[in-house]
């Protein structure tokens, strides 16, 4: 069935050609654009993603050594790395954005059933942010600190199967509390916040919206115990109350009760304190619920490792950007790939099996599939024979 097509043509496919066509002509991508297309420019951008490539002299380089092979997997120009570099910088990254989207939705719906550790029927999503530190004399634009400069990824994670539904990337400068307005909020989901994120304006748009927060209190939040119940202090609980803030400031910004759990981690002895608009829910639950946040965590420390977000191929905002949500859509292709194709393996596995059979024009499910993989590692952890002399 792919008989002569290589690996990286068959993924391709799992790419919805229409809507990256639709992409491209509502942010006019390809406006006097004769040879170097942006699918040419996505097909370049996603190779360096996949086989790990840390500059455009490095994706120069390892497609000129493929050049008789370029044809056949999608590319219908020339890529040298000044014409990559300018298609970065001048290409609106709402291209990308846009089909990024798109992918999410497919994904969404092929992860709806999964579990993630609690038996909820509700959507549960993390939000948080991770700041990626760059040069300031080369990323004057994302100035963060005195003498340095960072770009911030604000991610709202769906749990289930750990896709990104939600992403902003803005400047070091801007404080990720203020993403909350621009989050998208579902009736009956619910979004777990780290205390960074306890602003009482914002968390009261969650109630006016009927969708449920848990984060964790401040230690000089001003409050007064309307009810309280009765608790499992063996399992770590030593609180459940129904409190109504007493501050005059915050009474006014959230004049609604909220749920105040207190729980001691019997692992660490540390003592956790939560806040939530939710009542219906076991208070051991909802200590649950928060410590399943550390997911979004894991998910930044994966694409970190695993994708080129940390070095960036250009210095300008729109190449930047560019780089991010090209990485993402990538993330968010084999993503897919692994549920339709019922793949037995990570996700950081499989990138890594295909940043070196990238050219292979094997059967994709043979590439991934665990009799082959198990050979490979068995290879890799050979020892070496003796030498007899």
């Amino acid at each position: 069935m792919h008989a002569g097509q290589s690996v990286f043509s068959q993924i391709l496919e799992y790419l919805p050609r229409w809507k990256f066509r639709e992409c491209v002509a509502r942010h006019d991508g390809n406006y006097h654009v004769r040879r170097f297309t942006c699918y040419d420019q996505f097909l370049a951008m996603a190779f360096a993603q996949l086989t790990y490539r840390e500059s455009l002299r490095d994706i120069e380089t390892c497609l000129r050594a493929q050049a008789s092979k370029l044809y056949h997997m999608g590319w219908r120009g020339s890529v040298a790395r000044a014409t990559l570099a300018d298609a970065n910088e001048r290409r609106p990254w709402q291209i990308w954005a846009d089909l990024a989207d798109f992918l999410i939705g497919e994904a969404r719906a092929l992860y709806a059933q999964d579990s993630f550790g609690l038996r909820l029927k509700n959507s549960v999503y993390a939000f948080d942010t991770t700041t990626i530190d760059l040069c300031l004399t080369l990323f004057p634009w994302c100035q963060f600190r005195r003498r340095k400069s960072a770009v911030k990824l604000h991610t709202l994670l769906d749990l289930r199967g750990d896709i990104p539904c939600f992403v902003a990337i803005t400047g070091g400068s801007t404080h990720e509390v203020n993403l909350l307005d621009e989050v998208p909020l579902e009736p009956g989901s619910y979004y777990l916040l780290d205390r960074g994120f306890v602003d009482f304006v914002r968390l009261y748009r969650f109630t006016r919206e009927h969708a449920f927060f848990v984060t964790r209190a401040k230690e000089n939040m001003d409050y007064r115990v309307r009810e309280s119940r009765s608790v499992d202090t063996a399992a770590g609980l030593r609180a459940d109350q129904s409190i109504r803030l007493t501050g005059p400031l915050t009474r006014r910004k959230y004049p609604d009760l909220l749920r105040r759990v207190s729980y001691v981690d019997p692992e660490t002895a540390r003592r956790y304190v939560f806040l939530t608009n939710n009542f219906p829910l076991a208070a051991l639950t909802i200590c649950r619920l928060y410590k399943c946040r550390w997911r979004v965590e894991l998910f930044f420390k994966w694409i970190k490792q695993y994708l080129r977000i940390k070095s960036f191929f250009g210095t300008s905002q729109n190449a930047v950007k560019t780089q991010v949500w090209i990485a993402l859509c990538v993330y968010l292709l084999v993503a897919i790939i692994r549920k339709r194709l019922a793949v037995d393996l990570s996700m950081g596995e499989m990138l890594q099996i295909l940043s070196v059979t990238i050219f292979e024009k094997n059967p994709i499910l043979q590439v991934f599939s665990q009799e082959e993989f198990r050979m490979v590692q068995a290879e890799v952890h050979k020892p070496l024979p003796l030498l007899d002399f």
